[in-house]
């Protein structure tokens, strides 16, 4: 007597459209608004309306006129720089701390170290606003590097840490039996084979960094960054060079996200 197995595939079929439909209404209601901005960065009329009544790339060349705008691009681009950079090295050597070393409450650290990143950003401003005078650093653009970098190490540390936890634990001893120094070791062995993470974890930590405002409210003096300066001019109403500096700050975002997201998914290939 043969039996024949029942079909499902269609109800299958019928939940992955469902799902894939969801995902599309979802992505299309975060991502509309960004599309509008940057069609409205084209407008040839001082008033967004739709439909538009002409293109123009009028907006940009009054956005490259605005000196404040650009000031608090240079200022934003600087922070983000310093920040990334400071992270960068606190963050490799957290990691290879966290690697080498076993130690108590290790476990317990892994998790905490994402605290900074996952704490509300006007919580991270409040305190550095109320324990950096004790310090005795004012309120200026050094504090609000500080700022930044506090939340950008946690994101260097996990994915380099990540991708230490990876790699062959035997490699640096192979090259120490070789006659190569700790340096040695690290700079030919371990970094070429964390490199495409500090790519990546650079990439990300700039990204955010520059769009950062909770932390740099409450931290910044006379000079804004980008995000602040933005929000100031809105507070006017919407001008057009708003949208020509958003969809310039759009594309900077996608093309980081697009190099971020090529170079982990070579840290996804297994490691030869």
């Amino acid at each position: 007597m043969q039996h024949t197995s029942v079909k499902k595939r269609p109800a299958i079929d019928w939940l992955n459209g469902l799902i894939g439909a969801s995902a599309l209404a979802v992505m299309t209601f975060i991502y509309f608004p960004m599309a509008m901005v940057v069609l409205y960065s084209f407008n040839a009329d001082t008033v967004n309306s739709f439909p538009m009544r002409g293109f123009s790339l009028k907006w940009y060349g009054t956005m490259l006129q605005n000196e404040s705008l650009l000031q608090s691009l240079r200022i934003s681009a600087l922070v983000a720089i310093v920040g990334t950079s400071l992270a960068l090295v606190i963050g490799v050597m957290g990691a290879l701390a966290m690697h080498k070393y076993e130690f108590r409450l290790k476990r317990f650290f892994e998790r905490v170290v994402l605290l900074p990143i996952t704490l509300p950003g006007i919580l991270t401003g409040v305190a550095m606003l109320s324990f950096f005078p004790l310090l005795g650093i004012p309120i200026s653009l050094t504090a609000v590097s500080i700022g930044h970098t506090t939340f950008l190490i946690c994101i260097v540390l996990t994915q380099v840490y990540a991708r230490l936890k990876r790699l062959d634990p035997y490699l640096e001893e192979a090259a120490a039996d070789l006659g190569a120094t700790p340096w040695q070791a690290f700079s030919r062995v371990v970094l070429p084979n964390i490199r495409t993470a500090l790519i990546s974890a650079a990439l990300l930590s700039f990204t955010l960094s520059l769009d950062e405002i909770p932390v740099t409210f409450f931290l910044i003096a006379r000079d804004n960054t980008l995000p602040i300066e933005i929000y100031t001019m809105m507070r006017r109403g919407i001008t057009p060079e708003v949208n020509a500096i958003s969809t310039v700050i759009f594309a900077l975002s996608l093309i980081a996200l697009v190099l971020t997201v090529k170079y982990g998914e070579r840290e996804t290939r297994p490691i030869q």
